[in-house]
């Protein structure tokens, strides 16, 4: 794509069909891959396919998260209005960036600042209400941060933009895959801590180990 990624963090999002319609945008604006830290399922609705041209990586920690993207010399923006946040539309961007969004009651917690580097917010002009939908926001921002490192257009045939051909093998799209190192890490990291949150919090360690299974078997 060029000089430039973006990626797209979610962490504590309330509303898990809201990641189908995120992967949506993130797709017409060129993100790289979405990130999915506890939690490794999504419900995929209002994504209009977009899941299939998308890659979607787990991490079961903000620092895990923190460290692959340090890794990839990128930046983490939290798309919060906080002291010193700049406006989205003046690109305040200097390399590949990473976008944090907030719980759609609650907006970015304080761990989730600890690990951003810097603050957009995105500028309203009308007085009618004071927030934006998580899926709108995120829209908003990433089709800045494409203008500023300069991502092509895609092709268009008449009044359509033209859809890459979906990948030949598609795997089970509602769930973030990992290796099996990766299983037995989150396995542990569950009985050490029953309310982490990675699944529904039902407290059946069964159903989840079998989940688990069910997933990784092929």
């Amino acid at each position: 794509m060029g000089e430039y990624e973006s990626y797209v963090v979610i962490h504590n999002i309330a509303k898990r069909h809201n990641v189908g319609t995120l992967a949506r945008s993130a797709t017409a604006f060129g993100v790289s891959e979405m990130i999915l830290v506890g939690r490794r399922d999504f419900n995929a609705f209002g994504s209009h396919g977009s899941t299939s041209h998308l890659r979607f990586r787990h991490f079961h920690s903000l620092s895990d998260a923190r460290n692959f993207l340090k890794e990839r010399d990128c930046d983490i923006c939290g798309v919060e209005i906080t002291d010193g946040a700049m406006a989205v539309n003046q690109h305040p961007f200097k390399k590949s960036t990473a976008f944090l969004l907030g719980n759609e009651g609650t907006g970015l917690s304080p761990k989730e600042c600890e690990i951003c580097d810097f603050f957009v917010y995105i500028p309203q002009y009308g007085c009618g209400t004071a927030s934006l939908n998580v899926t709108v926001a995120a829209s908003i921002v990433l089709h800045h941060f494409g203008v500023w490192a300069g991502f092509s257009e895609r092709i268009r045939d008449g009044n359509k933009f033209i859809v890459a051909e979906r990948p030949a093998k598609q795997g089970k799209r509602n769930y973030c895959t990992e290796t099996e190192e990766c299983i037995a890490g989150e396995r542990k990291s569950r009985r050490e801590n029953a309310s982490n949150g990675f699944f529904d919090g039902s407290g059946n360690e069964d159903s989840s180990s079998n989940l688990l299974d069910a997933l990784f078997t092929e």
